[in-house]
């Protein structure tokens, strides 16, 4: 059974130890927004006829549960009711005077838009999240999902908060519905020009409750766009349709292993890879056909949009005039893109190359590739000389250079035999290096790599040549706490550095750049692969959580603070990335920092999400137009601007 599962996992995901098959514990308990209403459907038993129940919180929860629910989960009860559940619909409900009112910092609409219309009744007992009826599962689904409850209760059940649904899925974690395009009022200042086109970001989103362990990187992907145009905005938010979305929306239930939180211990792992053997065998899914989620970013180049995810090959998106997000289908390129891609290709604004790899558990563990300006894949270039499987998220280019990062994540199979964890962790052994090679090459012979103790990347920013091309410099957020990266997110503290690489002499230099939390953070597009002089970084307080927006000026000189500008969006808000969009795109003589900074930011004391668009030059990053958005958006991973033009070509 292990060695099904494990052959499975090898053959469709890049990193190649059976990423984490998860499910959810069969008694759970939810924390209630004040502006959310859970309407749940529960089964008496698996073999039973279905016990539906269409009731609000307060008939499910005690007294006291109830009364404690909007301070904390409500699992913090322990005398507290357990529900079996299946299946959780979440509705809106209608904004009353005492949940309308808006921090300090979040101008007051001066005519607030109507509360979105609640969906049916009926769609309440929906085995998903989606807005049309399920498929009712079949008797092999049924019987395979009790074999599951099993292995979830009794064998591998969420203990570590890190795959607890209740805790990983709390507040603004929480999946939602599909919302079609839906108008949204502009409620400060006004939508600059340069914003007609779309921004889209990618992130999270599960189709159905996890049955057991869940990580934050295992749900569907979702993609929120907003609109704009001629000073007007449209949100839609949709999933990417990839074929595990819709293999098991057909199914009406959920029917992959996830990948980042099931295997914990050779009994857990042994287990979850026979139970998804059989479901194989048993033709409810086919492996070969995806099992990705392309939930991590968006990507555009050689005229197509691309939503993305490092388990699997991309899927091509489309967004309709009227800001309906379409899925096109998964895209191998003519057959030349082989099992996956990561999620950051690089895109060089002057040639309109894209370059990007992959990486698996079996060698070669690192393969670097590169599509010409029309979107036509380039001939693979193997990497023999990482010796060993590394968790490779992101990596950097420059004009004549792919930079990689070989760091301290890894696969790690005695932790999961002995120690009971994932088999994808942290070797404190091993001394990370960072690995250049030409942007161009036709094999690895040009490879060469530099030991950097303690330099521990997840995503870069940027780099590009200095001293005649003698030297290289890159920009990326330090690990410094790299053990927890996986785990414990809230305990990882990143450290901005500029690392310089003298390719004659060897040595490698790293100067800090803040001393604050910084992660997620992006240039002014254009620079890409050349030197810049501004970065935009979020802020975590703690991660994945986002109390702001910093802009860092890099060409300062060593041992001082580089941040030159900084947003906090106030008690409870929270945001994401942040994303630059150029006032004037297309214009040499611009300066770098002409532009804006867009986000979606989530208000929790008031249930509320807005769009807001932040002057990049400004020393405090003013808020020059805020939309209100017809419901929350979820916090999530990376989006992408697409102008009106680009949107056009697709």
């Amino acid at each position: 059974a292990r060695g099904v599962g494990f052959g499975l996992w090898c053959i469709n995901n890049p990193l190649g130890w059976p990423m984490l098959f998860t499910t959810f514990p069969s008694s759970v308990s939810f924390h209630q927004s004040p502006t959310r209403a859970f309407y749940i459907a529960y089964t008496m038993d698996a073999f039973s006829s279905s016990f539906i129940s269409i009731l609000p919180p307060s008939k499910l929860l005690s007294p006291a549960a109830t009364a404690t629910a909007t301070s904390k989960p409500i699992s913090a009860n322990p005398s507290g009711p357990h529900l079996k559940i299946s299946s959780v619909k979440i509705e809106e409900k209608p904004q009353t005077s005492t949940t309308t009112k808006t921090p300090p910092q979040y101008p007051k609409a001066k005519t607030p838009p109507p509360p979105p219309t609640p969906l049916p009744a009926k769609a309440a007992a929906s085995p998903s999240f989606g807005a049309q009826r399920r498929a009712e599962p079949t008797i092999p689904t049924l019987i395979f999902n009790v074999f599951d409850d099993i292995i979830n209760n009794f064998v591998d059940p969420p203990i570590r908060p890190s795959v607890d649904p209740r805790h990983v899925l709390s507040h603004n974690f929480a999946p939602v519905d599909e919302l079609p395009p839906t108008e949204c009022d502009v409620i400060q200042g006004t939508l600059p020009p340069c914003l007609d086109g779309a921004y889209i970001r990618n992130g999270p989103n599960p189709q159905f409750l996890p049955r057991g362990p869940y990580h934050l990187f295992d749900g569907d992907g979702m993609l929120h766009a907003i609109r704009i145009s001629q000073g007007r905005a449209t949100l839609c938010s949709r999933y990417v349709k990839t074929y595990k979305y819709t293999t098991e929306s057909d199914a009406g239930a959920p029917l992959f292993p996830n990948v980042f939180s099931g295997f914990n211990g050779l009994t857990a792992s042994g287990a979850r890879g026979a139970l998804a053997a059989a479901r194989i065998l048993s033709g409810q899914f086919n492996p070969a056909n995806g099992i990705g989620l392309a939930n991590t970013s968006v990507a555009f180049f050689g005229g197509r949009l691309y939503a993305l995810g490092e388990s699997d090959l991309p899927y091509t998106i489309r967004l309709a005039s009227s800001g309906d997000i379409e899925t096109l289908g998964r895209h191998d390129f003519n057959g030349k893109l082989f099992m996956s891609m990561t999620a950051h290709p690089k895109i060089d604004p002057e040639t309109g190359e894209a370059f990007a790899f992959r990486y698996g558990p079996v060698p070669p563990f690192l393969t670097y590739f590169h599509f010409d300006k029309d979107g036509n894949k380039q001939p693979d270039v193997p990497i023999f000389s990482m010796v060993r499987p590394s968790f490779l998220h992101d990596f950097a280019i420059t004009k004549s250079y792919a930079i990689f990062a070989d760091i301290q994540i890894g696969m790690n199979p005695m932790e999961m035999i002995f120690g009971g964890g994932s088999p994808v962790g942290a070797d404190p052994a091993k001394v990370p290096r960072i690995g250049i090679i030409p942007r161009y090459a036709k094999d690895e012979s040009e490879m060469k790599w530099f030991d950097v103790p303690g330099f521990n990347l997840i995503h870069t920013i940027n780099a590009w040549e200095e001293d005649d091309g003698d030297a290289l410099v890159m920009l990326a957020p330090n690990i410094l706490s790299v053990e927890h990266t996986l785990e414990r997110m809230e305990l990882v503290h990143a450290l901005v550095e500029k690392v310089k690489i003298n390719l004659k002499t060897g040595i490698v230099t790293r100067q800090p750049l803040s001393a604050r939390n910084l992660d997620f953070a992006v240039i002014n597009p254009a620079y890409v692969a050349k030197r810049n002089k501004y970065v935009y970084a979020a802020i975590g307080d703690p991660m994945p959580k986002i109390s702001g927006v910093v802009k860092l000026d890099v060409s300062q000189g060593e041992h001082r603070e580089c941040t030159v500008a900084s947003r906090i969006y106030g008690q409870g808000c929270y945001g994401g990335e942040p994303f630059f969009v150029a006032a004037e795109p297309g214009n040499p003589e611009a300066a770098e920092d002409d532009g804006y900074v867009v986000s979606y930011v989530h208000n929790e004391n008031t249930g509320e999400s807005r769009f807001l668009v932040m002057d990049a030059k400004s020393p405090d990053l003013d808020i020059v137009a805020a939309v209100k958005l017809p419901r929350r958006v979820p916090y999530g991973f990376h989006g992408l601007f697409v102008s009106e033009s680009d949107l056009n070509k697709l």
